[in-house]
């Protein structure tokens, strides 16, 4: 039968958001019902309590989380009741044209639970990036849950189902560094700090972390960078090309999402260099770049979807990493805190006083 639990709503554009009791019905057919043990708070969450992904509030926050299965649907054969699993917002549907030509990575089919978790009045509610975790249970589709090692602690796992995963793929899978490169990250926040410890990870021989705050920088250093650049003090093209025997970088991972940053990814790569645009932008940016030059300087610019990660892949990978002690997911977590804690959070992250704080529940 359908359960009461707690969940984090924002209601409206801005609006402050609120505990509420919201309630989940059984999963049906394809669908499964997760007793959340912990969820990142990502900058994309505070996206949709601002009305910048879309208005169909209210929303269900929380998107970046593990828990334990609790009951699944008809038809369910990848997880069963009682596993531990990251929670991601790209369930691949294995059907469509991306993933018939193997590369379910880009599935452009993925789905959700069909039904909808509601608050007590039957209001439907919108969950986050079809998760919606900040509550102690969510219902996501199947395919959304992947199972991973129960040793690895859930505050750290959480991440992967986002920001992290968004970091590392974007230079490990989509900008395919590998040993000896030279690679230069524009943003040091989660994401890029997941792209510097990808980098590292992958065997870059250089690794340039780029930001105007120097708390990001100083972290960066922590996660495997070996140069650091104060944009705001210093031209980052000039320093980059600087740092690289006057080239630019192989691999230049742009992960603030803004025209004047992606313009210094651009000039800072090496001719057939690669820049890879994982930091989101918003709808009215736009760009403008001398066609001469984008074909002139050759290599790539390419985009990275969560990473350009297949979940079932790269999660366990990735996990098996961490517990391993090669990878150090954990330097990721500043603070654990309550579901009442999340508009806290959000001032924090604003001002880049974190680079994430977990919701414990």
């Amino acid at each position: 039968m359908a359960q009461r639990v707690r969940g984090v709503v924002a209601p409206g554009r801005n609006e402050p958001v609120r505990v509420e009791t919201i309630i989940i019905p059984d999963p049906g057919p394809g669908e499964a019902v997760v007793k959340v043990q912990a969820c990142g708070v990502c900058h994309t969450d505070l996206h949709y309590k601002q009305g910048g992904i879309n208005d169909e509030f209210p929303f269900l926050l929380g998107h970046e989380a593990a828990g334990i299965v609790e009951s699944v649907g008809d038809g369910v054969t990848e997880v069963a009741p009682g596993d531990f699993v990251v929670l991601n917002w790209r369930a691949v549907c294995g059907q469509c044209r991306a993933c018939l030509r193997g590369r379910p990575w880009y599935c452009f089919n993925t789905h959700n639970a069909k039904q909808k978790m509601t608050l007590e009045d039957g209001t439907e509610l919108s969950p986050a990036l079809g998760i919606g975790a900040f509550a102690d249970k969510t219902l996501v589709a199947a395919g959304q849950c992947t199972k991973v090692d129960p040793a690895a602690k859930p505050e750290v796992a959480g991440l992967l189902g986002c920001g992290v995963m968004a970091g590392i793929g974007a230079a490990i899978n989509t900008g395919g560094v590998t040993r000896g490169d030279s690679v230069a990250v524009i943003g040091c926040g989660g994401v890029g700090g997941a792209s510097i410890m990808g980098a590292r990870l992958a065997g870059a021989r250089r690794i340039i972390a780029v930001d105007i705050d120097q708390r990001k920088l100083d972290k960066a250093l922590e996660l495997g960078a070996t140069h650091t650049v104060n944009s705001k003090e210093t031209d980052a093209v000039e320093a980059i090309r600087e740092l690289t025997g006057g080239f630019g970088a192989d691999v230049v991972v742009e992960a603030v999402g803004r025209p004047e940053t992606y313009e210094q990814a651009f000039y800072a790569r090496d001719l057939a260099g690669t820049v890879v645009l994982v930091g989101v932008p918003t709808p009215e940016m736009r760009l403008e770049l001398p066609l001469l030059e984008v074909f002139g300087r050759g290599g790539a610019l390419k985009s990275s979807w969560y990473g350009d990660c297949l979940p079932s892949r790269d999660f366990p990978m990735l996990i098996d990493l961490y517990l391993q002690g090669r990878l150090d997911l954990g330097a990721f977590v500043t603070e654990t805190i309550g579901i009442d804690g999340i508009e806290a959070a959000f001032a924090k992250m604003h001002h880049g006083d974190v680079l994430r704080s977990v919701v414990i529940l």
